[in-house]
């Protein structure tokens, strides 16, 4: 899985970056077949934004948050993109049981 980190109005730390790679750890267990992950972080004036698009086989997934906390904003990032890969990967088993 490759991961592109990338901060818009700010310096993207190393205490970010291991954040971020924690967060994806959580979300790879529940599906393994991610190739490629961009993150974007910004900040304007008062709000932190975050943006996470995933490669998976077949499709993207997108999700965006924002809040006044960055690493609230990533907590709920990463409860978005969760519960969308759980939707897809139960899509496709229904489809392959014919639902």
């Amino acid at each position: 899985m490759q991961i592109n980190i990338s901060g818009q109005h700010l310096e993207v730390t190393d205490a970010l970056k291991a954040y971020i790679h924690s967060k994806l750890e959580r979300i790879q267990r529940h599906y393994d077949q991610i190739t490629n992950v961009q993150v974007t972080l910004t900040v304007n004036k008062n709000r932190q934004y975050a943006e996470m698009i995933l490669n998976i086989p077949g499709t993207q997934i997108h999700a965006d948050s924002e809040h006044d906390d960055l690493y609230a904003a990533l907590d709920l990032l990463s409860d978005k993109i969760d519960r969308q890969l759980l939707k897809h990967k139960e899509k496709g088993i229904a489809r392959q049981h014919g639902s």
